[in-house]
């Protein structure tokens, strides 16, 4: 197997879901910084135009979307697990809801005028009015919601947090830590990491302390890559597809032209021959002057396939 080449940027929430992931399963991975927005060419030649972060790359095998580069990384290091057995079908559910539901209303409330400095750091007038329009192309005219309501729902997800903790399991779901830990963290560890916003967790000890335990897990053992070494490695390294099936509710057949994209934000749409469709994963082969040839990877669950026009 091929190194594995991590695509993101320190401030983003669903990247560390993943880097503490790699210190979960004590993996080695390369680093590779790429900007927080658009235009970002070198995630692109790879991706094909997605422009969600992070990115998992394998030779030239480009994984998008946390829930499937968590399956990814359970297939190459499976001890220890994500998916407990006895909770795996109820770890996926709630990270389900921790990557959709918890993460927008903790963006929503971290995103108040008292904490911009905080989240973005020094930046000049310019460089905030491009973050903005970045963000709200990505939301592609979704209304955001508003502060109030923000706050009322994090305050009642963080009782639940605080309840699933309150018969004194080390992690949301036992005493294993799974993918629910991870999802449900990194929400949370975009508010605590800015002064202004991270007040309003300290009325939830127990969920304090669990993040402490998940934090611990640390981030593995990363080493710097420059973005063209990991286009150069994809260049050179034929994609290793491993599986091929097709679970047919489209109507369209492998090896057909589609489109792929996310069904909520972000919805730039990635064309390629369809490689694969699985019972959870889209993949479609697709041709970079500057990567080559290389297999891009979607969940099934928020995703959506077209035949390309």
């Amino acid at each position: 197997m091929s190194e594995i080449i991590f695509h993101h940027y320190p401030v983003s929430p669903f990247s560390e879901k993943i880097r503490l992931i790699f210190g979960f399963k004590n993996l080695a991975w390369k680093s590779v910084m790429i900007p927080s927005i658009m235009p970002k060419p070198d995630v692109t030649a790879l991706t094909g135009g997605y422009r969600r972060t992070p990115v998992m790359q394998i030779g030239a095998d480009i994984y998008c979307d946390t829930a499937l580069i968590a399956d990814v990384l359970e297939r190459i290091a499976p001890v220890p697990s994500l998916y407990p057995p006895a909770i795996a079908g109820l770890s996926r559910t709630v990270a389900q809801w921790a990557d959709t539901s918890l993460f927008w209303t903790a963006i929503a409330y971290t995103f108040q005028p008292a904490a911009m400095s905080g989240i973005l750091g020094d930046i000049t007038p310019e460089q905030m009015k491009a973050f903005g329009a970045d963000r709200a192309a990505m939301r592609a005219g979704a209304p955001r919601m508003s502060l109030p309501e923000a706050t009322g729902q994090l305050l009642e997800y963080l009782r639940r947090i605080e309840d699933m903790l309150s018969q004194g399991s080390a992690f949301l779901l036992g005493a294993d830590a799974s993918i629910a830990d991870f999802s449900t963290y990194h929400a949370l560890w975009f508010i605590r990491r800015v002064p202004a916003v991270a007040g309003i967790l300290d009325a939830y000890p127990l969920t304090l302390t669990w993040m402490d335990k998940v934090a611990a897990f640390g981030q593995g053992h990363p080493e710097k890559m420059r973005s063209t070494e990991a286009i150069e490695l994809a260049h050179s390294t034929m994609p290793l597809l491993s599986d091929a099936s097709l679970l047919d509710t489209h109507g369209i057949a492998l090896g057909e032209m589609v489109a792929i994209m996310p069904t909520d934000y972000a919805l730039d749409p990635v064309a390629g021959e369809l490689v694969c469709a699985s019972a959870n994963e889209f993949a479609v082969r697709r041709i970079d002057e500057r990567a080559g040839a290389v297999v891009v990877h979607f969940p099934r669950v928020g995703f959506q396939m077209k035949r390309a026009e």
